[in-house]
């Protein structure tokens, strides 16, 4: 009831672009005193929300002049910035504690100390819808607004037909992965989007597909990883479906990894080519179809909603008795980063470890994920939201 109160408030705003007034909100509950900009929390955050989604919310209300995104206590938060600070008041007023998806991605909603924010770079993480001129800020030209514009369109047909949020964004690349996680009953419906990624900036005298493979496998079940002959710190990846390439995009895309930071984009590949029979290619291209360690093979799987960031803590399972806490503090520092704090759960079973910086526990996590240890226990490690 409450999303349909918003889409109703959301239409009375669109068809008037007046104040909200009557039912919904008093007149005099909207002081212009505050500021434009306003900052927003993401709780619950299964799926990745992306600038163009917030835009699209938060447009409804007004014009949309600035985002900048940020991660900040292993929590996804937005500063955003509207023409007239009227607009930000009723968009918060709309959209304080509604979810963006079904049962998740909830907005909090507080007005920022700012009035006015400075964007250096329109890219991923920050965009100033006045200035579509300003640099991407990773060495690539600022993106053509025609290109953004076909693009903006592409992307609008991610969305799976009848998976709509509580706040009906088109744009659903998320609403698909509800689909795929099994949270929205919908049978036959495979999710759109490109499968495959194009990962930049690796590390080329140590990377692996098997590294590929088990940091991508965070996100996704990865069916085939390419490394590129011609261009070694480049590789594709082809996740199960489109939702698993997003998820992993807009996780991995910026993180460090062996010491540089990687891009991750999607590619113009549909899928990745095997080498032909009998063609060495020094064991570049790798087929990973149908190995154990998939992580969402079950439909509804626990690890669908166990998805976060890359953070310095790390989430570590199936611990034989016999295995104490100092055998894994050792076997954590041996993968050359620091172990900061270690806590078992009750059961002894599970254990939270933090390393000093996310990249150590990257690090850690591509090293020690499917780690052996005895009484054949093979050690499952994921990124925790949690803390230590």
């Amino acid at each position: 009831k409450r999303a349909q109160a918003v889409l109703q408030a959301v239409t009375a705003v669109q068809a008037t672009n007046a104040p909200i007034s009557g039912t919904t909100v008093s007149e005099s509950a909207v002081t212009p005193a505050q500021s434009p900009v306003l900052r927003i929390i993401i709780d619950n955050m299964y799926y990745p929300v992306t600038l163009d989604v917030l835009h699209q919310i938060f447009s409804k209300f007004g014009a949309v002049l600035k985002i900048i995104t940020f991660t900040k206590n292993n929590q996804f938060q937005a500063l955003l910035q509207f023409g007239d600070p009227v607009n930000a008041q009723q968009a918060k007023l709309a959209l304080d504690g509604q979810n963006i998806y079904n049962a998740c991605c909830t907005l909090r909603i507080d007005f920022s100390k700012l009035v006015n924010l400075n964007v250096k770079y329109n890219n991923d993480k920050s965009r100033d819808y006045t200035r579509p001129d300003l640099p991407s800020g990773d060495g690539q030209p600022a993106l053509d607004p025609a290109i953004a514009a076909a693009f903006a369109k592409e992307t609008s047909l991610l969305a799976v037909p009848g998976a709509l949020s509580p706040l009906a964004i088109p744009n659903a690349a998320a609403a698909a992965a509800a689909a795929a996680a099994g949270r929205v009953g919908m049978p036959g419906v495979s999710a759109g989007g490109n499968t495959v990624l194009l990962v930049s900036n690796l590390n080329e005298e140590m990377v692996t597909p098997q590294s590929l493979f088990t940091l991508f496998g965070v996100y996704g079940d990865v069916q085939r990883v390419k490394i590129l002959y011609n261009k070694k710190d480049s590789a594709l990846i082809q996740m199960a479906d489109g939702n698993q390439s997003q998820l992993a995009m807009s996780h991995l895309n910026g993180q460090k990894m062996y010491g540089k930071i990687i891009r991750v984009t999607l590619s113009k590949h549909q899928t990745v080519q095997l080498p032909r029979e009998g063609l060495d290619d020094q064991g570049l291209t790798k087929d990973f179809g149908n190995s154990p360690l998939h992580r969402f093979k079950k439909p509804g799987s626990k690890n669908f909603q166990n998805i976060f960031p890359p953070s310095a803590t790390l989430h570590l399972s199936n611990i034989p008795p016999s295995v104490a806490e100092e055998d894994l503090r050792t076997l954590f520092a041996n993968t050359g980063g620091t172990v900061k704090a270690f806590k078992f759960f009750q059961d002894h079973k599970m254990a939270l470890l933090q390393m000093s910086t996310v990249e150590e526990a990257i690090q850690a996590l591509i090293d020690l994920h499917n780690y052996n240890l005895g009484e054949s226990h093979h050690l499952r490690v994921s990124f925790s939201k949690s803390t230590i």
